[in-house]
């Protein structure tokens, strides 16, 4: 039996979000171990958190150039990394971590710049080492299932999509010890794009992974509803995929009413799709001229893959952590070298494609809108 991949986190420290969803994620399915970390840059709470994570106080490090050293001097030295800090950090922490041969789980966006994620995806590929986006939402096994009919041609040939991800958590100006706003509304912690590489990524992430194709052109406007906000809030675009598939992207974190309202609808000749992660159980497909399916989370209804990831009996609902957990199972097996569903999760070059619709959108948007057309990825 395999041993649990030994894994130190960057970041994720006392008080931080995503770092406790990562840590969960990496244990649901038993294949990793936490043994080592750099979780704060403030001293106090780095040590704390080490002890609250049972890590010996030896593998509790100042930073994670200090981390790579002695780890790699230890028998029992990690394996892997994960990456939980604010934007602006990723790109220098995971490119030491590939130069050193380790895997990476990175959080999105996976760098503040085009030019910066085109250096870490060419790296990546030249130390052949793994690496993962943690995309959450297409770790759902209904968002699977989605990907694998239009794959199927089950849904004919696809003609349009819409995908939207509205939240309403700034809807008003945050308090100023909100620690999760604060970096996400400075554009020197999170880059010059906010709901916009926050959430904005995830739902064009999720559409180009549902339909199979990337980005050709954009025209986005982007706003900002509160005064003196130095980042947008609010993003609406028109896309067009490889193909000419046209499609509608909406993106908002001041949408009053909304807590986290991912949804994405795709039409094509012979039927069409729609699935909403605040229902994440239940895909609906729907034929021409025909009744609406209600496909539910049920191994026997679902393809390979989808079927594979996922954990209890039908009607036994499963969501979010369990989603984050697939990316990390199924990534587990692809630092063991069995690569066979390695095409189905987000990497280096998908944080390429991401940072390419960024910086297109925000292009666009400097001409009031022009339509970009993007240049295709090296």
């Amino acid at each position: 039996m395999s041993k649990r991949i030994r894994i130190g986190m960057i970041g994720g420290g006392l008080g931080a979000f995503i770092g406790p969803i990562h840590r969960i994620a990496a244990r649901l399915d038993d294949q990793y171990q936490l043994v080592s970390g750099v979780f704060s840059h403030n001293e106090a709470n780095n040590t704390e958190s080490a002890k609250q994570l049972h890590i010996e106080s030896s593998r509790c490090y100042s930073n994670y150039h200090l981390m790579f050293e002695q780890e790699r001097l230890r028998e029992d030295g990690i394996e892997a990394v994960i990456i939980v800090t604010p934007n602006h950090l990723h790109f220098d922490a995971a490119k030491a971590a590939l130069e050193v041969g380790l895997a990476v789980i990175c959080e999105k966006p996976m760098t503040l710049s085009f030019a910066q994620a085109k250096e870490l995806h060419d790296l990546e590929k030249h130390a052949n080492v793994p690496f993962l986006l943690t995309h959450t939402y297409c770790g759902y096994p209904l968002v699977q299932e989605a990907k694998a009919r239009i794959e199927q041609g089950k849904l004919g040939d696809i003609v349009s999509f819409s995908v939207e991800y509205l939240q309403e958590w700034l809807t008003e100006k945050p308090e100023s010890d909100n620690r999760q706003a604060v970096w996400r509304l400075n554009p020197e912690l999170a880059g010059a794009a906010g709901c916009l590489g926050d959430i904005g990524t995830h739902a064009f992430q999720l559409a180009s992974y549902v339909t199979g194709r990337s980005l050709t052109s954009i025209s986005a406007n982007l706003n900002r509803f509160i005064e003196g906000r130095l980042v947008d809030d609010n993003v609406q675009a028109s896309l067009t995929l490889e193909g000419n598939l046209q499609g509608q992207l909406w993106a908002s974190q001041t949408a009053a009413g909304h807590e986290n309202a991912l949804r994405i609808r795709v039409i094509g000749t012979k039927a069409s799709i729609e699935w909403a992660q605040e229902s994440p159980n239940e895909l609906w497909f729907t034929p021409y001229n025909a009744p609406r399916q209600r496909i539910t989370r049920r191994a026997d209804f679902l393809n390979p893959f989808a079927a594979s990831n996922t954990r209890t009996p039908g009607g036994h609902p499963e969501g979010y952590l369990e989603a984050f957990g697939n990316l990390y199972c199924q990534f587990a097996s692809v630092i063991r070298g069995n690569n066979e569903y390695a095409h189905w999760l987000p990497n280096a070059a998908t944080g390429l494609q991401g940072l390419q619709f960024i910086e297109s959108a925000i292009l666009s948007n400097n001409r009031n809108g022009a339509r970009i057309d993007v240049e295709a990825l090296a």
